[in-house]
């Protein structure tokens, strides 16, 4: 059995996406889940397509996109009775999106909700919204201090562990158009 490595440890911190092609392959619903299994340690075909709930072809295939797309690459390979089996991990430690401009679909948002939706309704949920009034500074401040929590339970993060999806939104809605001679 032959087996070759690729450090993980040669990761760059964030992939960039940038062309069309990258992002196409994001915004499938399934292939987010493939990378959602692909985040903490590499899998092969058959064991994505176990993970995901696909049959292997149409695992390979979308792998393959993701692949060509340079968002997921070969990080190891195995002889298994003549045939070599590739072992995927994500290209990066995390994937930043383009904004998606005024009135652009979302893609993160897109795919957060439809995990929201199809986790188990029994589970432990913690989903909130809160409407808040804050000068530019306290909005400043309150997305450092969101971004450093994510950093720090990142850094707890156990492969071993079952998954838990954490999603925030912090933005300026757009504000109503008034029409002419309301009051103000």
């Amino acid at each position: 059995m032959t087996i070759e490595r690729m450090p993980a440890d040669d990761l760059p911190e964030t992939f960039h996406v940038a062309t069309d092609e990258q992002l196409r392959a994001v915004s499938n619903l399934t292939r987010h889940r493939i990378m959602a299994v692909l985040r903490f340690e590499p899998a092969t075909i058959t064991q994505i397509a176990e993970r995901v709930g696909l049959a292997k072809g149409s695992s390979s295939y979308h792998v393959r996109l993701l692949e060509r797309a340079g968002l997921v690459k070969v990080v190891r390979t195995r002889k298994v009775r003549g045939v070599t089996e590739r072992y995927y991990a994500m290209a990066a430690r995390s994937i930043e999106l383009p904004d998606p401009g005024e009135g652009g679909p979302d893609v993160l948002m897109r795919h957060a909700v439809a995990d929201l939706e199809a986790a188990p309704a029994d589970g432990e949920r913690h989903v909130r919204i809160a409407h808040l009034r804050l000068t530019e500074e306290q909005f400043a401040e309150l997305g450092a201090r969101l971004q450093a929590l994510v950093d720090e339970y990142r850094e707890l993060s156990d492969p071993s562990l079952p998954d838990v999806s954490l999603v925030f939104a912090l933005f300026r809605p757009a504000q109503p158009k008034r029409a002419e001679g309301d009051a103000k």
